[in-house]
């Protein structure tokens, strides 16, 4: 399958957004016990489920020296879960990183990346970045800055709106999914959109819906807003994927557990 395909599910850009992201008041994750997705073993089978829609590979510990432009509008995609030079996120992460060790090896692209920031463009950034990046991904103070990342941004956020909706293990992974790959905003095709359409459809369980029915109804909401645009237009990451294990019941994400993405087979456990 050609690369844009099976590499292009994307989030929309944080850049469009930017004042309603800061502005949301999420539940804090710290206030929730560590049950359900933010469980270590269950954390982990999320961060392979991620993996295999973003990079075709159930490693994800594997990703953090990823880098490319995948044609898909954002600028380069890069590490565990796909931070883009075209969105706030590579931005924030960059930044966060440079607060922490300001002699590392992407400092310097700091100015190009505010300057790019929202766009698809490469000015300021090649021929050096993507080695830069790759040099910076062998430290461990790298890594754990995209992990921070991730956890602020995508994984804390979504198992908390998660648990506060009533939702269980795969339900906080529906959510983290979709907010990795369409943000946090609050527009129709960012997570608060999404869940938006979801809730005219059916009541969280913590509003007395049905769990099941709810989340249907939510990967129905999803399903409208990746194809909405057409580096989203393929679906199997809800369809051959969460749906089934929603059909089969498995609230709790256990395993073992199979699925396709772009046609690609999968198995855990």
């Amino acid at each position: 399958m050609p690369l844009l395909s099976r590499k292009a599910a994307r989030r929309t850009l944080l850049a469009a957004f930017g004042t309603a992201v800061l502005s949301t008041q999420w539940p804090s994750a710290e206030a929730a016990a560590t049950t359900g997705l933010d469980a270590p073993e269950k954390k982990d089978i999320a961060m392979r489920l991620v993996s295999s829609a973003e990079n075709s590979s159930l490693d994800w510990k594997a990703q953090y020296g990823y880098i490319e432009d995948i044609g898909d509008g954002r600028g380069y995609t890069a590490g565990i879960i796909g931070f883009c030079s075209g969105t706030s996120d590579m931005l924030a992460l960059v930044a966060l990183y440079t607060e922490r060790d300001a002699d590392n090896p992407l400092t310097g692209y700091l100015p190009a990346l505010r300057a790019v920031d929202g766009t698809d463009s490469h000015e300021g950034l090649d021929p050096g970045f993507p080695t830069a990046w790759r040099r910076a991904a062998k430290t461990a103070a790298f890594r754990a800055a995209q992990r921070d990342e991730r956890d602020r941004v995508y994984f804390d956020p979504a198992v908390a709106r998660a648990k506060k909706d009533g939702l269980g293990t795969l339900g906080q992974f529906v959510y983290y999914d979709a907010m990795v790959m369409h943000g946090p905003g609050t527009d129709a095709v960012s997570f608060g959109g999404i869940r938006r359409r979801a809730l005219k459809h059916a009541d969280t369980p913590a509003a007395g819906g049905d769990e099941t029915t709810y989340l249907h109804a939510y990967l129905d909401a999803r399903v409208w807003a990746m194809r909405q645009e057409a580096a989203h237009s393929d679906v199997s990451r809800v369809e051959t994927a969460q749906r089934v294990f929603l059909k089969k019941g498995n609230l709790d994400l256990d395993t073992p557990l199979k699925w396709k993405v772009y046609g690609d087979s999968y198995t855990l456990g």
